[in-house]
């Protein structure tokens, strides 16, 4: 199989899958990776040595750590940080990579496979103005601005954050498979209030991304 596309849930499968499926047919096959860091990791590495793609896409909803990330359009990025993983919490938090512990230190001498704090997870295949750079990901989203206000002081060049794309790029690295995230950004990162998200379009754009990443009509 050439492509697996990864959606983490049913809701934004819903959305993206009929999009991708139309403009890209047989060359993918799409999977839900689950919600949340440990489902995605898990699931990602068994989708992986089942289907053995060539490339992993994943798509999904992200909230907007910048102002220059519009709401409702959809982005692909470049790199993801893991936050959440270290000592401590709120400001005294440590990520591991700075205490000197990476995640995964390699195989052996396949410094290629080594999981630090953040990761490479693009290709490179869409225009400049749709890349955001760094995505952020925790397992729990912001809840207000004193959160959000916390992660951009660890990770000032954060652009959004998620809850799966670095665990999915972790899984992806360790099976030496080359990794695109694209997430449409459906609200603004610390607002809970979910009737000023914008799900359908932000999901829309996602879809219409990955279809121009994977070669297929936009």
């Amino acid at each position: 199989m050439k492509h697996l596309v990864l959606v983490p849930t049913e809701l934004e499968r819903g959305l993206i899958e009929p999009a991708v499926a139309a403009a890209c047919g047989a060359a993918i096959r799409i999977e839900l990776c689950g919600f949340g860091a440990v489902v995605a990791a898990a699931r990602t590495a068994a989708l992986i040595a089942d289907h053995r793609p060539e490339r992993v896409v994943l798509v999904g909803i992200a909230g907007g750590l910048r102002e220059r990330l519009r709401v409702g359009e959809a982005y692909a990025f470049e790199q993801v940080a893991c936050h959440g993983i270290g000592a401590g919490s709120g400001e005294a938090f440590i990520p591991a990579e700075a205490m000197g512990w990476p995640q995964w230190p390699a195989d052996g001498l396949d410094s290629a496979t080594r999981v630090g704090g953040v990761l490479p997870c693009s290709s490179g295949r869409v225009p400049a103005a749709a890349r955001a750079g760094l995505l952020l990901s925790a397992c729990a989203a912001s809840a207000g601005k004193d959160d959000v206000g916390s992660r951009l002081r660890l990770y000032p060049d954060a652009a959004a954050e998620d809850m799966e794309g670095f665990a999915v790029a972790a899984a992806c690295r360790l099976a030496g498979i080359p990794l695109d995230i694209v997430r449409g950004i459906s609200n603004t990162a610390g607002d809970r209030d979910t009737s000023h998200w914008q799900i359908d379009a932000a999901c829309g754009a996602a879809a219409t991304l990955a279809a121009l990443l994977l070669g297929g009509r936009p």
